[in-house]
């Protein structure tokens, strides 16, 4: 039996609160499950974190009745051998979708919704429930954020306009005025005198003399750095599909250390069997013929950090992307700069984006090679695995803290 309950507007109850829930669950699921075809067009580094994404979002279908014609009696019953999940009546709804010819069933409602870099980031991070990360190092850093008021002057530019010094001084200049006044109507009580003080009660207004700006001066603080060092396999192997996939590896990494430091670096460094530091378009469009030689990208990371980056006052990151080819003589060699990586760095990784079926065990290698909690392994075969390794890397870096 129905049970209908009066509306009492003393409860306070949100009639739409509950279509807010689940639309904020549709772009959340549609987030996670599209997570490498929203950012695998996106430049890694340069993007500014209020720039709006299109996220393609399914319809909320609301529970109703459907009255049947009565021309196929029982279509919405079964006969007993179905299981839980089959669709009951599915050749009907299957009607008007013949070979190359347009359907005449109605589809499935899909509409677009915007949200910025950084919203995307946030949905992503409440899922892992990290707490902040391990910045253990700083330096000092030169930066405009380091600016430090130290005083007032009369010429600057409008964001350093001092407002309450510039009222002091106006009325700094007008008790003056009223002194100098005061000693004038004592010596004389001429008609031109009392006009005179009539206009000055009435209006008293600003003078360029008055004006003034914050004088600033940059002063040098204690900011938190980190430098991430993008590792890529560059060779033939590394097929379109695989760098589509790197690349969304790359950038969700990027932007949750970046959201966590004050100052971020990121360099990339492509490989064959040698390597070099190249831009991000190079990166991830450059290809090399020969051989793979897994050592010679984390060797150049080694050197690239001596160069550049002090352990000491540096946060480092470190992430390795290939479809696990290396030639089998270079895999001692491999293990060894793995494991110097993982002495300096905060957090190390390795990613197997789908793995070529002639490659080499190089990742079990890694594993039972690099006893470190800030050492990770995954494998990445499709983009629904995407998500669920970089859960795995970023907790990682929870369990080394």
């Amino acid at each position: 039996m129905a049970i209908f309950r009066e509306f009492d507007a003393g409860e306070h109850h949100d009639r739409s609160l509950e279509d807010r829930r689940r639309h904020r669950q549709l772009v959340e699921k549609s987030i996670k499950d599209n997570l490498a075809d929203i950012v695998s067009e996106e430049s890694i580094i340069g993007q500014s974190k209020d720039k709006k994404v299109k996220i393609p979002i399914k319809g909320i279908k609301e529970y109703q009745f459907i009255y049947g014609d009565n021309k196929n009696p029982g279509v919405g019953s079964g006969d007993g051998s179905q299981k839980r999940g089959d669709k009951i009546g599915e050749e009907k709804a299957q009607k008007g979708k013949g070979k190359g010819g347009p359907g005449n069933e109605e589809g499935e409602d899909v509409y677009e919704t915007e949200i910025t870099l950084e919203d995307i980031i946030n949905y992503l991070m409440e899922d892992l429930d990290l707490p902040l990360m391990n910045k253990k190092k700083s330096s000092e850093l030169l930066s405009s954020s380091s600016m430090k008021r130290v005083g007032y002057q009369k010429n600057g530019i409008n964001p350093r306009f001092a407002k309450k010094k510039t009222v002091v001084e106006k009325l700094k200049r007008k008790q003056l005025a009223k002194k100098a006044m005061h000693e004038v109507e004592e010596d004389t009580s001429s008609k031109d005198t009392i006009e005179n003080t009539t206009k000055f009660k009435q209006r008293f207004p600003f003078r360029q003399d008055d004006i003034r700006y914050f004088r600033v001066k940059k002063k040098p603080k204690r900011e938190l750095n980190a430098a991430i060092l993008c590792v890529m396999d560059t060779s033939g192997s590394m097929d379109s599909t695989k760098k589509f996939l790197a690349r969304s590896f790359f950038f969700i990494l990027y932007q949750f250390i970046k959201m966590k430091y004050n100052n971020v670096e990121v360099k990339f460094i492509a490989h064959s069997t040698t390597a070099k530091v190249v831009t991000e378009v190079e990166f991830f469009h450059k290809v090399e013929s020969g051989g793979t030689y897994i050592s010679s990208g984390l060797k150049k990371a080694l050197e690239v950090i001596e160069e550049n980056y002090n352990p000491s006052y540096w946060n480092l990151y470190t992430f390795y992307v290939s479809d696990g080819d290396n030639w089998s003589e270079d895999n001692e060699a491999a293990l060894k700069s793995g494991k110097e990586l993982s002495e300096i760095c905060n957090l190390f990784s390795y990613a197997e984006i789908i793995p070529s079926l002639y490659g080499s065990n190089i990742k079990e290698i890694f594993k039972n090679g690099i006893d470190k909690n800030n050492f990770t392994a995954v494998s990445i075969h499709e983009k629904q695995d995407l998500w669920k390794s970089l859960k795995e890397i970023l907790k990682k870096e929870l369990e080394a803290r």
